[in-house]
């Protein structure tokens, strides 16, 4: 006898998949225009119209069909709930690409239920593609209007045959011991077969579809990890922080196709 499907749970995939497609597309309302004004944030990161108006509406969307639950937004901070699930999302994973007219930024959407992951979105708004996942019902991927296909890691099983993404490779030093995170940096690029900045929600999405085998980023938050960890399970891959826990707010990241995790982990041992 099979499990049944989680009515909740599925009920907040559509709920995701529904909620995505608005907020996608307020993104590229904005994307490339001229009238973009860009501000900067505390943390000196980038912040735009488009990244408060996209989150705006995922978090309409979200907690009106589900108004019990809780919200964590990157540009809004936490909405207490009491029903035990938690909506985390980044409504542009990669701004400085977005107000470059680079379209490999991502919308993403994460759930989490009493403290772990149990669905995820990455869309990709410019180049019309997404990613999608739930705990028990495996990983999608649709491109266009195309109906949506199983979404698989690759096959590749050493450090030698695989592709490395990462946000910005210059992060590495970037962590507590500059020196440390630079040397894993090297390392972990010389094991590779190729090294590519396709990063953001993007590096984890050409993971869960086989297209690449490593993405890593040493700095990360809970909103750039949360769609992700499901996706990438989902998709045959493993995520973990740098320690190897399955935790996505450590303040690092990695996500592999799963043969390679272990020994990516030994190159970023002692990264500072």
């Amino acid at each position: 006898m099979t499990d049944l499907p989680d009515p909740d749970l599925a009920a907040r995939l559509a709920a995701a998949l529904d909620a995505v497609k608005p907020a996608a597309a307020e993104t590229l309302r904005w994307f490339t225009s001229a009238d973009l004004a860009v501000t900067e944030k505390q943390d000196h990161s980038p912040v735009t119209q488009a990244d408060l108006a996209a989150e705006a509406i995922l978090k309409e969307h979200l907690l009106g069909a589900f108004p019990k639950d809780s919200f964590l937004g990157e540009e809004s901070g936490r909405t207490a709930g009491t029903s035990g699930y938690e909506w985390i999302v980044d409504p542009i994973d990669g701004t400085k690409s977005f107000v470059r007219g680079v379209p490999l930024y991502a919308t993403l959407i994460g759930c989490r239920r009493e403290g772990r992951g149990v669905l995820g979105v990455i869309a990709i708004p410019a180049l019309d593609e997404v990613a999608y996942a739930s705990t028990g019902g495996g990983a999608w991927h649709r491109r266009g209007g195309s109906s949506p296909q199983p979404a698989r890691v690759s096959s590749r099983a050493t450090l030698g045959e695989a592709l490395l993404c990462s946000s910005d490779f210059t992060s590495f030093a970037k962590r507590r011991d500059a020196a440390a995170g630079e040397a894993a940096r090297q390392r972990l690029e010389t094991a590779c077969s190729l090294v590519r900045s396709w990063g953001d929600g993007y590096g984890y999405l050409l993971v869960a579809t086989g297209r690449a085998e490593v993405m890593a980023d040493p700095l990360l938050n809970e909103w750039d990890a949360a769609a992700v960890e499901t996706v990438i399970a989902e998709a045959g891959g493993r995520f973990t922080d740098w320690q190897g826990r399955p935790r996505i707010n450590s303040g690092d990241g990695i996500a592999t196709n799963g043969l390679v995790h272990e020994a990516a982990l030994r190159l970023l041992a002692d990264s500072g």
